[in-house]
């Protein structure tokens, strides 16, 4: 093969790392958020309108319809 016709399915950077890893990653990134202010936390209202747009769409999804 030639370098144009590499494999492009193979994973590469963080992606290829182990999902153990991954997480430990993404876990300091996220105690990083928090200690510097940046990180949002939801009130329980914020939680609540997430949960029911969530819900929204998933029944959208199932359904096949696009009602609002």
């Amino acid at each position: 093969m030639t370098g144009e016709q590499r494999d492009t399915s193979r994973r590469r950077g963080f992606a290829a790392m182990d999902p153990v890893r991954q997480r430990e990653i993404a876990s300091q990134g996220g105690r990083a958020a928090h200690r510097s202010g940046n990180a949002h936390q939801f009130t329980s209202e914020e939680a609540r309108e997430a949960g029911r747009k969530g819900g929204q769409a998933a029944h959208r999804t199932r359904s096949g319809t696009a009602e609002s």
